[in-house]
């Protein structure tokens, strides 16, 4: 190679032996040792220190070893040249003063080194960042970016302190496995993020928004689910290494809501969760929090400073309030429940399982009462239907008219949205609409089919339902159900009337890939004791007394339901079929086996998925 002469180790008649460095060329700022290949004797040095050597420059010429000196530089004895052994031999475990300061920067953000934080945690019965990221993904396979990265408070902090008491800048983030033991390659990788509260209370800082960047730019790219752990205050006012004034620049609020139908996000809060780390955990698919979470768009400082008064952070939405309004999805013990429920959340957008168990499905003859009148359990029918152990349960609290759960059929991972009778009689109000409108986009982004269970008189209706915007909020359904590319299949266990069975089948019977009926299927423009009521008003006002009226109702209503019992339907084609319940998993897996696998995606299948 072309360089310059640094340095030179020879002279001439100088004895070496094999492997000793006889000159030092740099080149391009690197420095290349020349070294002997062979014992011998200097016979002529042709460089000088300073030098420009060229590509076949002869630098030093060396002649035969003596037979004297050969033996004196065999017993290492040669006088003036230091023994270079053939062979460098190694030691594993020799840690270089480079390697020890990297190695010990790294250990001072870990738990074992801070046992004053970890205390802390502890005594609100709580565990640190690390273990859940820990408890999070696969033992070994989490590799963190940014671990060494501080406050940006060089300006007003000593840069020992900073390493001491900022540790990561407070967020913890990087690519694991999770649920390796179910699934293999790309399929168990996963970005896993989380704000440290025991640093500076998990506000967000400069430099731990530049990492969530960085994480989310590698997520985009390498299409990869983020579980995000989001306790903490918001944002920090206290840095001071930046430019700037408002901060209203950073990207990782855009980056992270970009993420929104391209790959799963998952969300999930221990504690207190204020301002941005609350808008982070809202803009996730699903939001998973503990028992003593308060989650809110302001704290108790931003709340006090906007002249609205002083609250204490536990009065700040707390676990009841945004269980009952939707903000939570699943609401779990303590952080370790929740890492269970994230992990299980993320199975069913990971694969599909190769083995299951069924439950016995002659059970699901049993599940509806004979009496047509009689209230049940739905979940009853949904954990019969479904793969043993599989169903998931989401805003168990919200909308209680519909439930929704993620569940899997022959292992195949799927979306189930069922009208619950034992509110309103499944009828169909605001909350309710939103809540499976929005759980149809989430299974329609990531191509899981859709199971409904058709059991709703229709829509809400009355003076107050209407207050709640009702026209608007219903109508999501059809919306939404007319626009998704899923398979669709609908199975209706008892009451189908009017625009809330439509709304519930995508629009029309004949919507879903398959629509087929329990024997217990009643079928009708709008319920049968109010279709009767207003269909023969003058009939029934004619039959003065009281008892005889009612029955002649009652003969009536016997006569719409012969007329619309799922037999009657189905034999004018209204519907597919009517089944053995105990045959419904046939039919289900006929419908998905024959449609065809999901066209590759490079990018996403919906704008994003509605927060709502």
């Amino acid at each position: 190679m072309q360089g310059t002469v640094v340095m030179v180790n020879a002279s001439v008649g100088q004895q070496v032996r094999e492997g000793q460095q006889l000159l030092l060329i740099e080149s391009m700022k690197m420095h290349h040792a020349i070294d002997a290949v062979v014992a011998g004797s200097v016979l002529q040095i042709l460089v000088a220190e300073g030098q420009t050597v060229m590509v076949g420059d002869v630098l030093i010429a060396l002649g035969p070893v003596s037979a004297g000196h050969a033996e004196r530089i065999a017993s290492g004895v040669l006088a003036g040249v230091a023994a270079v052994p053939a062979v460098v031999v190694i030691d594993p475990a020799f840690v270089r003063p480079d390697l020890a300061e990297s190695l010990e920067r790294h250990v001072v953000g870990l738990d074992i080194s801070r046992p004053e934080a970890v205390a802390r945690r502890r005594a609100v019965d709580r565990r640190t960042a690390r273990e859940n990221v820990a408890d999070l993904v696969d033992e070994g396979s989490f590799v963190e970016y940014g671990p060494v990265v501080i406050a940006a408070q060089r300006r007003r902090r000593p840069l020992d302190e900073l390493i001491a008491r900022t540790p990561a800048d407070g967020m913890i983030g990087g690519i694991g496995r999770i649920n390796g033991h179910l699934f293999t390659g790309r399929a168990a990788r996963a970005v896993a993020v989380s704000y440290d509260y025991t640093v500076l209370a998990g506000t967000q800082g400069l430099q731990n928004h530049r990492k969530k960047d960085r994480l989310f730019e590698v997520a985009e790219q390498l299409r990869l689910p983020v579980v995000f752990f989001t306790e903490g205050g918001g944002g920090r006012p206290g840095d001071t290494d930046g430019v700037g004034v408002s901060g209203l620049d950073c990207l990782a609020f855009l980056l992270f809501a970009r993420l929104s139908g391209l790959v799963p996000l998952v969300g999930i809060n221990a504690g207190y969760c204020f301002a941005g780390n609350a808008a982070m955990l809202g803009c996730c698919d699903v939001v998973i929090a503990t028992a003593d979470s308060n989650i809110g768009m302001g704290g108790p400082a931003m709340i006090e400073g906007g002249g609205l008064g002083v609250f204490q952070p536990g009065e700040i939405g707390p676990i009841d309030v945004q269980r009952h309004n939707g903000v939570v999805d699943i609401v779990v013990d303590d952080e370790a429940a929740a890492v269970a429920a994230a992990k299980k959340y993320l199975s069913y957008f990971q694969g599909s399982f190769e083995a299951w168990d069924v439950p016995d499905q002659r059970l699901l003859r049993h599940v509806i009462p004979e009496d047509r009148k009689r209230a049940y359990d739905v979940r009853n029918a949904i954990d019969g239907l479904f793969d043993s152990g599989s169903v998931l349960e989401l805003r168990r609290g919200f909308g209680l008219g519909m439930i929704t759960v993620l569940a899997r059929i022959e292992g195949r991972p799927i979306g189930v949205v069922a009208n619950n009778p034992n509110h309103l009689a499944g009828a169909i109000d605001s909350d309710g609409a939103d809540k499976a409108a929005r759980f149809m986009q989430l299974c329609d982004a990531f191509d899981l089919p859709i199971i409904t269970l058709v059991d709703t008189p229709g829509m809400m209706v009355g003076p107050e339902i209407e207050q709640t915007a009702l026209v608007r909020h219903c109508t999501r359904l059809f919306v939404t159900g007319a626009n998704v590319s899923v398979p669709l299949v609908s199975i209706v266990l008892r009451k189908s009337y009017g625009l809330g069975a439509q709304a519930m089948m995508g629009g029309s019977t004949k919507a879903p890939l398959a629509c087929v009926a329990w024997p217990t299927g009643e079928f009708g423009g709008m319920g049968l004791e109010g279709a009767v009521r207003l269909g023969y008003r003058n009939e029934l006002a004619a039959v003065t007394d009281p008892a005889e009226r009612e029955v002649v109702f009652q003969q009536m209503v016997d006569r719409m339901y012969a007329h619309g019992k799922a037999l009657n339907a189905a034999s004018h084609f209204e519907i597919d079929d009517v089944i053995d319940p105990a045959d419904s998993r046939r039919w289900i897996t006929a419908v998905l086996d024959s449609a065809p696998e999901p066209a590759p995606r490079t990018g996403k299948k919906r704008p994003n998925i509605d927060t709502w």
